[in-house]
């Protein structure tokens, strides 16, 4: 029996993804990964339909719990609302609760300047992040307040350090920052607890980035002072593991960041 066991998370951009030596390569996979130990049952979405397939295979075959896989991808040509609802549907039809929403996904065009930045480059990042974020916060509001459940955004030093090339991603993240500490003010007296992270783990996202843009890589990305960088699963996943256990409702209201998969800090 697991912290979660019986719980049922909604984590988004959660397809699994490996880096090239094998590893957990991304964020939403190693903290479906960890919520899967602890007994949770998990919602899956992502864009990638073979993604969102293979972690539901691995995760079920693995640790025996029950993964429900959405496609589910909020663009600036969508109508994202109804994208949301019917993941949020899905879900209650399936496992009848929410405990958890994660807003972990989102897209960008790293390594482009702001002058050289598209509209369509700026609404890539702006409504797979912080419009997701509204829209599944929105969706699942109702559930969360029955449960007296949490929400765990991602943000990321992107915003808070205004990093070279990433002026989209960079805007949504601060914009989901700005969302969480509303979220956290007007919700605590619901007993849902609102948290968010600013996670450095190196993913393969991050990989590619740093041969993608070798130069914009140098220039934003610093090794923690612990001497590595977070690890997806172990760290992250772990962290928001712990954002979700009943013992973490003393924090009701807070806002966290995680530096660098390195610790907590309010």
């Amino acid at each position: 029996m697991g912290f979660l066991t019986g719980k049922t998370a909604i984590i988004t951009g959660a397809g699994r993804a490996v880096l090239s030596d094998g590893r957990c390569g991304s964020i939403g996979y190693g903290i479906a990964t960890a919520y899967a130990k602890e007994g949770a049952n998990i919602v899956i979405t992502g864009r990638n339909v073979k993604k969102l397939e293979d972690a539901k295979e691995e995760l079920e075959r693995l640790y025996g719990i029950q993964v429900l896989a959405v496609a589910a991808d909020v663009n600036a040509g969508a109508d994202n609302q109804a994208v949301v609802e019917e993941v949020v549907r899905q879900t209650i039809e399936k496992f009848g609760r929410i405990d958890v929403l994660i807003n972990n996904a989102q897209a960008s065009a790293s390594g482009v300047t702001l002058q050289d930045h598209t509209t369509e480059q700026f609404d890539l990042a702006i409504y797979s992040g912080l419009y997701a974020a509204f829209y599944y916060m929105k969706a699942c509001y109702p559930y969360l307040a029955e449960t007296k459940g949490a929400v765990i955004n991602f943000a990321s030093g992107a915003g808070l350090f205004g990093n070279f090339g990433q002026c989209a991603y960079a805007a949504a993240k601060e914009g989901i920052r700005g969302l969480t500490r509303v979220a956290a003010t007007e919700w605590a007296k619901d007993g849902i607890n609102v948290n968010i992270v600013c996670p450095l783990a190196w993913t393969a996202q991050l990989e590619n980035f740093e041969k993608a843009y070798p130069d914009a890589f140098k220039a934003n990305v610093k090794m923690p002072p612990a001497g590595h960088y977070g690890d997806a699963e172990q760290e992250i996943g772990r962290v928001c593991v712990q954002l979700a256990s009943p013992d973490f409702k003393y924090m009701t209201g807070e806002t966290l960041t995680l530096e660098g998969g390195m610790g907590l800090r309010p």
